[in-house]
């Protein structure tokens, strides 16, 4: 019985297992919730946000002010790569880092130099066991993103694009698209082009805004908060996709422990059905010699 011993141990590990990956799977699913709402909130903001750059785009032309600009080449190129703080959430980290590392590596085969920005521990590690030069990093950010934890380190990388150490910035993260589906996106935050502002499908306005105090104030300040509401959205989307992911993974791990203690029981029934019997045929072999 030894045997059936050591296959009854494996079924409690198993069980134990499985009642963990119950409850995280509990866990995630109250928090989805949760973060989708406050992921479905903040899409207004940021998408009103980006009509009405869209429509100063159309509008107006200023110069002068560097988060407009376009540089002719690019020399130095940003990123701000969100991932989670934490695992068990399935491929979403990998697949947001395969994105990642592939346009890294076109950037550094074409001889251009890369920065980080990492929001997500997850994507620090990654980037600091290849050597990326990580120059702002946010860890820790909890189930609700804060925008006064997000704002040192989106300064410090837009400040660079300001003074030209800069000349592109990356955001990578994963969207939201419904509960079994997260994608790895890649869009580029600066410099704002019309590929990033054309949220309108060509419209085309005949009007104009009046600004106080004056135009370049109000429009950086337009600027500062469009950037920042995108980023708070990315995170936002992360979140969401974190708790969806998880929350299947831990329901696969669920269902697949739940398969193995099956087994384990159908593998344990045999074993000790073998064991009666060879006690019955002992025990028969022993009454026939006498």
């Amino acid at each position: 019985m030894a045997v059936g011993k050591e296959i009854l141990t494996k079924i409690r590990s198993v069980q134990n297992t499985q009642k963990i990956t119950k409850a995280m799977q509990m866990v995630s699913t109250s928090k989805m919730r949760k973060t989708q709402e406050r992921m479905r909130l903040a899409r207004p903001y940021a998408e009103k946000v980006r009509q009405v750059m869209g429509h100063l785009a159309q509008t107006n032309e200023y110069h002068g002010i560097q988060l407009l600009e376009e540089r002719k080449e690019v020399k130095r190129a940003g990123f701000i790569l969100i991932t989670t703080d934490k695992g068990l959430c399935g491929g979403l980290n990998a697949n947001v880092l395969k994105r990642f590392f592939a346009q890294v590596q076109d950037y550094q085969e074409r001889g251009i130099a890369v920065d980080v920005v990492c929001f997500g521990s997850k994507g620090l590690a990654a980037c600091q066991r290849i050597g990326l030069n990580v120059i702002a990093s946010v860890s820790n950010l909890g189930d609700t993103p804060k925008m006064e934890i997000l704002l040192g380190a989106l300064t410090e990388i837009f400040g660079r694009y300001e003074d030209q150490s800069l000349d592109v910035i990356h955001l990578v993260f994963s969207c939201f698209v419904n509960t079994m589906k997260q994608e790895p996106r890649s869009e580029v935050l600066l410099p704002i082009g019309s590929g990033v502002l054309d949220a309108d499908d060509g419209q085309k306005y005949h009007w104009d805004y009046r600004y106080e105090p004056n135009p370049t104030v109000v429009l950086e300040y337009l600027l500062r908060r469009y950037l920042e509401s995108v980023v708070y959205q990315a995170v936002s989307d992360n979140m969401a996709s974190e708790q969806a992911a998880r929350m299947v993974a831990m329901k696969a791990a669920t269902d697949n422990a739940g398969n193995a203690i099956k087994e384990l029981r159908l593998v344990y029934n045999k074993s000790r059905q073998a064991a009666i019997t060879t006690e019955l045929s002992e025990i028969v072999a022993g009454a026939a010699a006498v």
